[in-house]
């Protein structure tokens, strides 16, 4: 079984500017061979992500001298995540409208999404690339860096994604361990509403999970920062400052409801044995204008999938509810449906 943990990273300067230019680096890999795919389709030609690295491999020396200086797992690895998303992209057309999940791919801007990948085995001549040692993490070229906390799984590390929120750094070790789901004597059953005003009342004598609200309690906050930033003249370290004040921000309100949201799906797997959630339909909800915000204030589809895997850790089955099921008009003693 693989999987991974986020760690918060303690860089010093040097390494900061490192995680910068290789961020750039994959950033400049990704948009160029998303150019080159679109203009080799335009022209009839069959792109693949193989044929780009090899084709940007030929080329960098000459053209990007500049690549050198960071691992070269980099540019490559941004090129397979490319073709991955042409692969979900092509893939979603087949299914119905309503139902697609994947759009076109977008080319990249700098400073959303700053990351890089770094695998073990990619390079013959530095199989092991990233280690862990307690608190610290080896990397390409780089060398160590600190982290907040040690790694908390044991098993062999496959790779390290280095990742930016806001001012902060982060690594995503992913690890493959041996894992075997538990045979559970709790064979409890419980069915899961979702909503706004109580992010989750349970079918049992549980008392509804509060919704923390994380957006609408700092909407103010948000508005103020936003309009603070508008006004900064660009380029300025002003605006710069303004910037990571709101990116900040932003990363709090996501935290607090990603805080709740793992908190009640890790308690929910380990209590119960079955779980029964309703398929709802959270994009035609997003649709409502006045229930929109609310709606993305709570995190549904996060919950989904949340719950998806950490059941299939712990041995627990969910049980989807079919969303036109007229459960409200079904009697409950004689399986009468009024109309």
């Amino acid at each position: 079984m693989i999987t991974a943990h986020k760690i918060v990273l303690d860089p010093n300067p040097a390494q900061e500017n490192y995680f910068a230019r290789a961020c750039g680096t994959a950033r400049f890999a990704y948009n160029w061979a998303l150019a080159e795919w679109n203009r080799q389709y335009k022209a009839g030609e069959r792109p693949s992500e193989a044929s780009l690295r090899r084709q940007l491999n030929s080329l960098k020396d000459d053209a990007f001298p500049w690549m050198r200086e960071v691992t070269k797992n980099a540019p490559q690895q941004a090129i397979k995540n490319l073709g991955t998303a042409f692969k979900n992209y092509f893939a979603d057309l087949k299914k119905p409208k309503r139902q697609r999940r994947f759009r076109h791919p977008q080319f990249k801007k700098k400073g959303k999404h700053d990351s890089f990948r770094a695998d073990n085995g990619a390079d013959k001549d530095h199989p092991n690339a990233v280690e862990v040692d307690d608190k610290r993490v080896k990397l390409p070229v780089i060398g160590w860096v600190k982290m907040r906390e040690s790694l908390r799984f044991v098993g062999k590390i496959k790779s390290a994604v280095v990742s930016r929120t806001a001012d902060r750094w982060f690594v995503s070790l992913t690890v493959e361990i041996e894992h075997t789901p538990p045979n559970r004597e709790n064979q409890a059953v419980v069915g899961v509403d979702l909503g706004i005003k109580a992010l989750a009342t349970l079918s049992d004598d549980t008392p509804p999970v509060e919704n923390p609200k994380a957006l609408r309690g700092n909407l103010k906050k948000l508005k103020r920062l936003s309009r603070s930033l508008s006004r900064k003249l660009k380029g300025s370290a002003n605006r710069r400052k303004a910037k990571w004040k709101l990116a900040r921000l932003h990363a709090r309100i996501a935290n607090i409801r990603n805080d709740v949201m793992h908190k009640l799906t890790t308690d929910l797997v380990t209590r119960f044995a079955v779980i029964g959630v309703e398929d709802l339909n959270v994009r035609g909800m997003m649709a409502n204008g006045r229930l929109a915000r609310a709606v993305a204030d709570v995190g549904m589809f996060a919950f989904g999938r949340q719950l998806a895997y950490k059941a299939a850790m712990t041995g627990a089955r969910v049980v989807m509810a079919d969303r036109w099921f007229a459960s409200s008009k079904t009697c409950s003693a004689c399986g009468h449906v009024h109309t």
